[in-house]
């Protein structure tokens, strides 16, 4: 258990609809383990359990049923909550809901300032943070005057001044234009590769799980697929019953596919997918 980052053992929640009053299942029984330095996207359509299950990973919410583990601590043990919260971050889809100074160093700061760390520690974390999300040098703007990508990437920061294991993103570029969502991904791979910080990213944009190790697929509340992106997108039928379109690379491959042509569907990014098809041509 303590060698997963995140695990999940028979994980169910439901919310309740009134007093005493549970609704319908949102998470069935769902097992899942999270390994150290995996960047591990999830999707699914809307109503999915996808957003809930970011909200277990650190406990703001907490199972109706089953266990949530965070490097072998239990999220429903009270006394561990803190330390269960330092360990994973969330970050959500709207940043101004995360940003709550008026300086950007300030807004970093305010996690740590919580812990009670001394300043030179508090200093050198925002300073840290800041340069790992590439915002150091707008240090002391003020966030309401960033663009949607840079305040997103001013949250992410301030979670990474606590220093997690894991952050959960949850559809953090879902209020974003295209520039923005490319600033948020390439730091969120970057925190991976680079910083070796776990990643769980859900999104409902398939083109930005194709660099993920792993890929999740939920739906009515039940993993329904989970293998590496190019084993999942090459189940394209599969996909579209679930109401999910493949990137376009793998639709279009899919589609040469159908119509005869032998080309592979495991080109996942858009040069890889010219070449396939440059090479069936050549040949």
């Amino acid at each position: 258990m303590r060698d997963h980052i995140l695990e999940t053992q028979t994980l169910s929640f439901q919310y309740r609809t009134e007093p005493g009053v549970s609704g319908a299942p949102v998470l069935k029984e769902i097992d899942l383990t999270i390994e150290p330095g995996s960047f591990v996207a999830v999707v699914g359509h809307n109503g999915s359990g996808k957003s809930t299950l970011a909200k277990l990973s650190n406990g703001i919410l907490l199972p109706t049923g089953g266990k949530v583990y965070v490097e072998g601590l239990d999220t429903t043990d009270r006394e561990l909550l803190l330390e269960i919260r330092r360990r994973v971050g969330v970050v959500f889809q709207n940043p101004d809901n995360q940003i709550v100074s008026n300086l950007v160093e300030d807004d970093v700061a305010f996690a740590p300032e919580n812990l009670g760390l001394p300043p030179e520690e508090i200093r050198r974390r925002v300073d840290e943070a800041l340069r790992a999300v590439d915002m150091y040098d707008y240090r002391l703007h003020a966030p309401h005057l960033l663009s949607g990508g840079q305040k997103q990437r001013v949250a992410i920061a301030g979670v990474i001044a606590m220093r997690p294991r894991l952050i959960v993103l949850d559809e953090p570029t879902a209020m974003l234009d295209p520039q923005g969502r490319k600033e948020v991904m390439d730091t969120v791979k970057r925190l991976c590769r680079d910083h070796g910080i776990t990643i769980a990213l859900i999104t409902h944009h398939m083109n930005e799980c194709i660099d993920a190790d792993r890929l999740i697929v939920l739906s009515d509340g039940e993993i329904v697929l989970d293998g590496t992106p190019v084993q999942v997108f090459a189940q394209v039928e599969k996909l579209t019953n679930l109401g999910l379109a493949p990137p376009e690379t793998t639709a279009l491959l899919f589609a040469l596919g159908q119509a005869g042509f032998d080309v592979p569907l495991d080109a996942l990014g858009v040069e890889e997918c010219a070449q396939a098809i440059y090479e069936y041509v050549r040949k």
